[in-house]
């Protein structure tokens, strides 16, 4: 019969231990998944404005969280439970003088091991942390976003993807989109729409809209009389559900030529009597729009022009270009035009936007925004770091808040401050599916107060509830 030496039983016996603990914890953890029913019976009898569907998903997070910090902290006990049993046998076997697998289990070995298990252990909790806490914001922040900005309206219709989009400033409220053309403005005031074309154009358009008349209440007397045919009515109403065609103005009041390029934008002059072209032959051209004659060519900067904005109450305009910069034209004294050239981004400046006061916001694909002052415009007062290209960017009027449309089919609220306010939901089922080009704030219909449009053929309208997106501030 073989006899088992002291070293062989030693070992034996610490490894039934660790096998009997290891055991322990697995039930430990059986018996702790039933931890947040019972949490959250007692959180449905605690008073909280947050809405119950959120307060679970919290107390689900902290409860996954809470449970890998109990693995982690039996884990460990597990491995201290491990090093003391091995040191005890280090000593016993250092008493005799004997080794294990001819190698020396000097204390100091020990005690390197030991601390490398814990710096592992550190570093585990550090990123079980990092990601769980990751995990909490990211949910919390979806959700906020989803409570604040909802997709109200999808506008489709286009064969192409749609490059800008313009909502009137007064009644009747009427969305403009164009995607055969480069840009699309309202006039401020009359039924007029002014598009910046490829063709080195830019046309004034008059329409008419007629909002339908209300119908007056269906007679039922009438459905109660027998001698109805009712096969002849379902006829008359299925002709009546047929398609309505839109009307068509297919004639421009107005046609300004004198670009020698591709006329990538344009804009009204306050007062809607002039009106300001920006092309890719590298000039802006300003207009007089009763005579359609030139009034002035705006030249200086280096290459394509890609956007241009006036202010909405003073005689001033803003052109961007590929050169990296964007330049600030003074038209409030007749006999004077100054000029002012603005350095601040590293690549194209795709669009920069007046505000209702006295700043500018611009936008470039360097992946940032900057918010300018117009008294001291030397360095930008806030500048917004994204992930992503930042495309035809707006501002709304009264409450200030910036509407980021990127390359990467995000749409991103910021104030005028650079911080971020919400992002708008996009998934498989809502939002855009391709690049995001322009957005349009209209604070006249609170159902509906912001436009975004992309190459994904379609226009939405989103319901942004900013007095709950200030107050998540």
């Amino acid at each position: 019969m073989p006899v088992e030496s002291g070293n062989s039983a030693a070992a034996r016996q610490a490894k039934q231990k660790r096998k009997s603990h290891s055991l322990s914890i697995r039930r430990t953890n059986s018996t702790e998944q039933e931890r947040p029913a019972i949490h959250r019976d007692m959180l449905e009898g605690q008073d909280s404005k947050l809405p119950m569907a959120l307060r679970s998903n919290l107390l689900d997070l902290f409860g996954q969280i809470e449970r890998e910090f109990e693995n982690l902290y039996l884990e460990n006990i597990e491995q201290n439970f491990d090093l003391r049993e091995i040191e005890s046998l280090n000593e016993r076997l250092a008493g005799e003088g004997q080794t294990v697998d001819g190698g020396d289990l000097s204390k100091g070995a020990l005690k390197t091991k030991a601390s490398h298990s814990t710096s592992q252990l550190s570093q585990k909790l550090k990123t079980t942390y990092k990601a769980s806490t990751s995990k909490i914001v990211s949910s919390f922040k979806a959700t906020t976003s989803r409570a604040v900005c909802q997709l109200v309206k999808e506008y489709v219709g286009h064969r192409d993807g749609i490059w800008d989009l313009s909502v009137t400033r007064t009644q009747p409220l009427v969305l403009g989109t164009a995607s055969a053309v480069n840009s699309i403005k309202f006039h401020p005031t009359e039924q007029m729409a002014l598009t910046a074309s490829g063709d080195q154009t830019a046309h004034i358009w008059r329409y008419m809209v007629q909002l339908p008349l209300p119908q007056p209440p269906a007679d039922i007397s009438a459905s109660l009389d027998d001698d109805v045919d009712f096969s002849d009515k379902d006829e008359a109403d299925g002709e009546a559900d047929g398609p309505n065609e839109c009307p068509t103005v297919r004639v421009a009041s107005t046609t300004l030529r004198s670009h020698q390029g591709v006329v990538i934008a344009a804009d009204w002059l306050v007062g809607g009597k002039q009106v300001v072209t920006a092309s890719w032959d590298r000039a802006a051209n300003l207009y007089d729009v009763e005579t359609s004659e030139l009034v002035h060519t705006l030249t200086g900067h280096d290459q394509e022009l890609t956007h241009c904005c006036t202010h909405p109450t003073q005689r001033l305009v803003v052109t961007s270009s590929r050169d990296t910069t964007f330049r600030l034209w003074d038209f409030r004294d007749p006999s004077i035009h100054s000029v002012n050239v603005f350095q601040g981004h590293t690549d194209t400046v795709t669009s920069a936007v007046f505000t209702v006061g006295d700043n500018v916001v611009s936008g470039s694909d360097d992946r940032t925004v900057k918010v300018w002052d117009l008294k001291n415009m030397r360095s930008p007062i806030a500048t917004i770091r994204t992930d992503s290209a930042v495309n035809r960017i707006s501002v709304s009027a009264n409450q200030r808040i910036i509407a980021l449309p990127h390359d990467n089919r995000q749409v991103r609220l910021f104030d005028m401050t650079g911080v971020r306010l919400a992002r708008l939901p996009r998934s498989n089922r809502q939002g855009h599916r391709r690049m995001v080009c322009c957005s349009a704030w209209n604070e006249e219909n609170q159902a509906c107060n912001l436009f975004t449009c992309g190459f994904d053929r379609q226009a939405i309208g989103w319901n942004i509830n900013i007095p709950a997106l200030l107050q998540e501030k």
